[in-house]
């Protein structure tokens, strides 16, 4: 399989990525995050312009996982990482994760950031497992206290959270 920029006609197919990635939420009781609209087009088509739209393909050519990322106060923030669950458990998360990490590198930023759920298994323990590690609140950037402002708003406080950064 082969990482790369994601094309503008692929956008709803990481649409589609994204609901299925979101099942199994379900199983957790956390139906809300289950039944969550993936991100608008323009929106994925924000994070593609800027360079921030990065797709898993394979061999066919056609996308089963996908990364936004955008910088936040030095680091490059991961906004989402998506895995289909007929792909997952095979690393392209990770894969993904690390191809940010090189382009983060060569383009000087400090570290890898992200927000997620402390409770849900492939959720901040898989994060963990990568490297990241969970920030005190002290440890918060402006930027990431406006996204984890932004995500209660939006009702992701129901289930703990944590803001999450792994340095380069």
């Amino acid at each position: 399989m082969r990482i790369r920029p994601a094309e503008p006609f692929e956008l709803p197919l990481l649409q589609d990525i994204e609901r299925a990635a979101g099942e199994p939420f379900r199983s957790l009781g956390m139906t809300a995050v289950a039944d969550d609209d993936p991100p608008p087009l323009g929106e994925l088509e924000r994070y593609r312009k800027a360079g921030g739209l990065w797709v898993t393909e394979t061999e066919d050519g056609r996308p089963v996982a996908y990364l936004l990322t955008e910088p936040v106060d030095g680091a490059a923030h991961i906004e989402q990482l998506s895995v289909h669950p007929d792909f997952a458990r095979r690393g392209l998360g990770r894969e993904l994760i690390d191809h940010l990490a090189a382009l983060a590198t060569a383009g000087g930023r400090c570290a890898l950031t992200l927000t997620t759920f402390t409770e849900v298994p492939w959720n901040a323990p898989y994060y963990a497992r990568l490297g990241f590690r969970a920030l005190g609140e002290h440890e918060l950037t402006e930027g990431l206290r406006n996204i984890r402002s932004t995500e209660a708003a939006h009702g992701l406080d129901r289930w703990p959270r944590t803001c999450m950064r792994r340095p380069l």
